[in-house]
């Protein structure tokens, strides 16, 4: 029970050092994880369209 607390007390003491990202950072972190969500998939459309060609 005394490692939860400690966990948790660490945990509050993480969280109290963080802060709400500005505009332009929340902007441009959406921006990146957007290009890259773009990019897996299409890396995986191209595989399925391999996978679909190469068999016949």
């Amino acid at each position: 029970m005394k490692d939860l607390e400690t966990k948790l007390r660490e945990y509050y003491m993480i969280l109290k050092l963080t802060r709400r990202p500005t505009r332009e950072e929340f902007l441009r972190i959406s921006k990146i994880a957007g290009v890259v969500i773009l990019f897996v998939g299409l890396i995986g459309f191209l595989i399925y369209v391999l996978m679909a060609v190469l068999p016949g």
